[in-house]
């Protein structure tokens, strides 16, 4: 018997124990009470034959990961497992890769028959930099920021799949605050824009860097957003298990750190009240999923099966800039500004 399984017995046991003779003694309001209890902790643990655990929901299992034609998975994490940007220790990104392969490919996946101009926001450390550039016809504009302005010249080293020797690429991108500035490109200047893990970051006004984006946009212009799903198969479990799921203080200042995470639904509204029209959506892990080794998964998975598309890591949407964005900030994501900024759209 798995350590789950010895988990749920005991659990059944102390229920039963609860619900029968255990509290004979109890005054009668106590007992009813706790009968009551009992009686719900059993309904969710169910029964214990074979035929119910063969009824539990199936493992989450990530959508499945696109890769370019002709590459294998280990065929794209070959150079990824060789990066060194501006000259830092060859590995010292493994653990992002570990984090975030498939999610670059997922991201990838989403333009990789898209053509035209297209704007990288926050491009570092390159990786889907790379599969846009070698493995789409997109022509790319790269942006970060490092808490100034201007632009840079980075320097990234790998080895390409099927190769042995390093190849070396200069990434050239301007420098500006997404959230402080206005973006430095003339109004419909981009068909495609990515912004991807940093919705997540902001501070204050998610709504004005959406604005930016969808005014860079050319009209019906894509808009590619990846961001962390709040509500995750991870954290479901980490709150079961009274973990915190709150990032933690990071040493490279707020930005370093993820000040809001999103709920795909309110990720769709929030696109809606910028003027973006979705048309896909998903939920899929960055790497492949340990939930099912944790305590109480087969519990949870059980109350949570009613949205299984909605319980993967990332969030990733794909938008386009179909109308002008909604005046003032939408009521279900502000809150304390001055009077007449904030609008109904709940």
């Amino acid at each position: 018997m798995d350590r789950d399984s010895r988990r749920r017995s005991e659990l059944r046991a102390k229920a039963r124990h609860l619900a029968g003779r255990g509290l004979r003694g109890s005054p009668r309001p106590v007992r009813e009470v706790l009968r009551r209890g009992s009686a719900q902790i059993l309904r969710a643990l169910g029964p214990a034959d074979a035929a119910s655990a063969a009824a539990a929901p199936a493992e989450w299992e990530s959508p499945a990961v696109p890769t370019p034609a002709g590459l294998s998975l280990s065929d794209v994490e070959k150079p990824f497992r060789s990066w060194s940007v501006n000259g830092e220790p060859v590995g010292h990104l493994d653990g992002y890769v570990d984090d975030s392969n498939w999610r670059f490919l997922h991201t990838w996946g989403i333009v990789r028959d898209d053509s035209g101009a297209c704007l990288e926001l926050g491009a570092n450390p390159y990786f889907t930099t790379y599969l846009l550039d070698e493995h789409t016809k997109l022509d790319l504009t790269l942006a970060n920021y490092y808490g100034g302005s201007g632009e840079t010249t980075e320097t990234v080293s790998f080895v390409p799949p099927g190769g042995s020797g390093r190849v070396e690429v200069s990434r050239r991108s301007l420098l500006f605050n997404v959230e402080e500035d206005e973006f430095p490109f003339p109004t419909g200047s981009f068909d495609v824009v990515l912004f991807c893990e940093m919705l997540e970051h902001l501070l204050m006004d998610p709504v004005a860097v959406l604005r930016q984006i969808h005014r860079v946009l050319r009209p019906n212009g894509v808009l590619v957003l990846t961001t962390p799903n709040v509500c995750r198969l991870d954290n479901v479990l980490s709150m079961v298990h009274g973990a915190n799921i709150y990032d933690p203080y990071s040493g490279f200042g707020p930005y370093g750190r993820h000040n809001r995470e999103y709920t795909r639904h309110e990720l769709h509204r929030l696109l809606e009240f910028a003027g973006f029209e979705v048309d896909y959506s998903l939920t899929a892990d960055g790497h492949r999923s340990r939930a099912a080794g944790r305590s109480f998964y087969p519990e949870v998975a059980r109350l949570v099966s009613f949205r299984r598309p909605d319980l993967g890591h990332y969030l990733f949407v794909r938008a386009r800039a179909t109308r002008p964005p909604r005046e003032g900030l939408p009521s279900f994501l502000y809150r304390s500004w001055p009077e007449g900024t904030i609008v109904g759209y709940d």
